[in-house]
């Protein structure tokens, strides 16, 4: 098992920045590929970054990209989300996951979530 807490969320203004983190518990951090997702009312759960278990891969649905960052620190069983020019439209839920096979998944564990909100 492999216990997932996301922090780091919160009410910023348009433009604005946030760094989400999640921390990892359990099974071996650095085995798993990483991905940050979000859920907005009424849409379903949307793919946003995700990165390789060594971080030597990278990847962004195009509405962030240039904007967010996806990290991760192994030694600290963390991965990091770094949000920049944030939209009132990346307001939503942000979730992390870890996949053990592909960084595109099947995603075998879940957080929480951590609410974003962006005004205008």
């Amino acid at each position: 098992q492999v216990q997932l807490v996301e922090s780091g969320g919160g009410l910023v203004q348009t433009g604005g920045s946030l760094r989400l983190s999640c921390a990892a518990s359990g099974r071996t951090f650095s085995n798993y590929n990483m991905g940050w997702f979000r859920q907005s009312p009424g849409r379903g759960r949307e793919s946003i970054a995700g990165i390789s278990w060594n971080g030597g891969s990278t990847n962004y649905v195009d509405s962030v990209k240039g904007r967010f960052t996806i990290s991760r620190d192994n030694a600290k069983n963390t991965v990091y989300l770094q949000m920049n020019s944030l939209k009132p439209e990346d307001t939503a839920v942000y979730y992390c996951a870890a996949a053990r096979i592909h960084m595109l998944g099947p995603w075998d564990y879940w957080g929480q979530g951590t609410q974003v909100t962006v005004s205008s």
